[in-house]
């Protein structure tokens, strides 16, 4: 059965980050923890967020890794104790926004962080002891600050996903000023992520209608301003459509994802130095031509109203129009280009199977099927 389900309060325009109090008195924080990374603290983002608390005590835990970790959420909720917090304030990108909600499980619940991943059984262990959390996203790309999930790589080197609909945040401030200074390979990276969550959320067979028009229409607005957000930073609307496509893929993927994920989310735990977006952006075409055979998607159509909404003439070409757009983009070619090398396909691969998204792909996967996915995307 699907469960279809929108909680957070979404406010979006330039300048939404002055509505920061207001949004923690609504929702009943009065002494914050912002979470957030050093990149965001030297980019003067943080110091914007600390003047939009007026009067309110604020601690800050900044030294979030660019993909965050049990060791992290450790450190960060020790400072959440320390300081005497009682909500959260999450600045930043994705890692920032899902290291904050690994914190709120840690910090409220015992045991180590796996015992609540989604893919051990956990979901139903988050309870609504989390803390309130605001998130302020400051890339255009995850969608974190509208969804219940979060990925961190855990003690044991596995990177797994945390699903609640506790951990969705009570409020998203969304201000496209925040991300006028994204440098062009990172608007490009994580534009693609929100490309690949809009795509892949509405190829996912689950019965979502309101998830696939919110998708659809994410996927129209993220293709359409992509380019033009990397060649200028400062294209205010580009900005304020890549934030909106960001925030509707999230919207969207609590529908599932797929392939595209499960590959990246395990290749991403073998080396946390390769960046998300970017590998979904190697691993789409690939796992779109995969898809291409699956029922579901013929009999509904779903890659020619892509097509559609990329201005394409036929799903058929969305594969070769997406190498174009990576190649556009500056992205790399391929994964080699990325350093990855075949001899981790067989450690790549048993991650994927037992990744939360493996099983919502309109194709159940096998190994060969992965191997083949890995190989194309080289």
């Amino acid at each position: 059965m699907s469960q279809i389900l929108y909680v957070t309060n979404i406010l979006i325009d330039f300048g939404a980050l002055a509505q920061l109090k207001a949004e923690c008195e609504r929702v009943g924080i009065t002494r914050p923890l912002i979470v957030t990374d050093a990149g965001v603290k030297a980019a003067g983002l943080l110091e914007k967020a600390v003047a939009a608390l007026p009067g309110l005590p604020v601690a800050v835990f900044d030294q979030t890794p660019s993909n965050p970790t049990e060791a992290a959420v450790r450190a960060a909720v020790e400072v959440y104790r320390r300081e005497n917090c009682d909500g959260l304030i999450a600045l930043g990108g994705g890692s920032s926004i899902d290291c904050a909600k690994g914190l709120a499980i840690a910090a409220t619940h015992e045991g180590p962080l796996k015992h609540y991943a989604t893919i051990e059984g956990g979901s139903p262990r988050i309870t609504d002891r989390v803390p309130p959390l605001i998130a302020v996203p400051t890339t255009a790309g995850t969608g974190s600050e509208v969804a219940r999930g979060a990925i961190v790589i855990v003690d044991d080197g596995r990177k797994l996903g945390f699903h609640s609909w506790h951990l969705v945040p009570k409020t998203a401030l969304l201000d496209p000023e925040l991300t006028l200074g994204l440098p062009p390979m990172l608007t490009a990276a994580t534009g693609m992520d929100a490309i690949a969550h809009c795509m892949e959320t509405f190829m996912a067979p689950a019965f979502n209608p309101p998830a696939d028009g919110i998708g659809l229409d994410g996927l129209r607005r993220g293709w359409a301003h992509i380019e033009r957000a990397t060649k200028d930073g400062q294209d205010r609307e580009a900005r304020l459509n890549m934030m909106s496509a960001s925030m509707q893929g999230a919207m969207a993927f609590q529908k599932g994802l797929g392939c595209v994920h499960s590959l990246s989310h395990s290749l991403g735990g073998v080396n946390p130095r390769l960046h998300h977006g970017t590998l979904n952006a190697m691993f789409l075409p690939a796992v779109i031509r995969f898809n291409a055979e699956a029922e579901s998607m013929q009999n509904e159509q779903r890659l020619q109203r892509m097509a559609h909404a990329m201005g394409l003439q036929s799903g058929s070409d969305i594969p070769e129009a997406i190498k174009d757009m990576n190649a556009r983009l500056g992205l790399p070619s391929g994964l080699a280009a990325m350093g990855v090398t075949t001899d981790l396909f067989d450690k790549v691969i048993t991650g994927a199977l037992a990744d939360h998204c493996h099983k919502t792909n309109p194709r159940i996967a096998t190994v060969n099927e992965y191997r083949g996915m890995l190989e194309a995307s080289m």
